[in-house]
């Protein structure tokens, strides 16, 4: 492929897909500038010209990944806008099926391979921006009584951190089939997110 070929643009992204390829099934050891452009098709110098070291790719590859992630997840907000209830469900949904359709750039976004986050504003602005998608879903379904009163930060992270563990089980093949069996994912889903509810949420 020839370097000749990218405009607008694609070069960067090409380099970045190509990344997460190398992170996703050969590691952060396989990962350099040089890999990159090698599985991109270009030269050697050309992601140089977008990024300084393997970090920025990293930092790059991040934030693209959160860039979608919240776009899947206002999606899922908006068509649920008048039902909170209806809207932390959804969101728990967009999150697992963003996880298993992209796996290789969600796993890089939570591999903590990204050294000094806060040296990367765009990666802080956007992660720290999907975070708040949930927290005022959170909010939301306070103010209803669908979920108990607690600090509302605290009450987000700790549904994101149950949904995150189901879905890192779920793309490690860990959960039982024996379970799976009987109950899909998103049953377990829903089983996992009313653990905080004081009301049935339902599909």
């Amino acid at each position: 492929m020839a370097e000749s070929n990218y405009h607008h643009g694609d070069l960067k992204n090409a380099l970045i897909a190509a990344g997460v390829e190398i992170l996703a099934r050969e590691g952060i050891a396989s990962l350099s500038l040089r890999s990159v452009a090698r599985r991109a098709g270009v030269s050697h110098s050309a992601p140089y010209a977008h990024f300084s070291d393997k970090q920025t790719l990293i930092a790059a590859i991040s934030t693209e990944g959160f860039r979608r992630l919240y776009s899947k997840l206002d999606t899922a907000l908006n068509a649920h806008s008048a039902e909170p209830g209806r809207q932390l469900v959804a969101c728990g949904q967009a999150y697992m099926r963003f996880a298993l359709n992209e796996r290789d750039i969600f796993k890089v976004m939570f591999s903590g391979v990204l050294e000094q986050e806060k040296e990367y504003p765009e990666f802080v602005e956007i992660s720290q921006a999907t975070f708040q998608l949930l927290v005022k879903v959170v909010d939301a379904c306070q103010e209803k009584g669908i979920l108990r009163p607690a600090p509302t930060d605290l009450l987000a992270t700790a549904i994101w951190g149950q949904v995150h563990g189901l879905v890192s089980l779920a793309l490690e093949k860990q959960i039982s089939h024996t379970v799976l069996d009987l109950h899909p994912l998103d049953e377990v889903l829903l089983f996992t997110l009313n653990q905080f509810s004081q009301v049935p949420l339902t599909l």
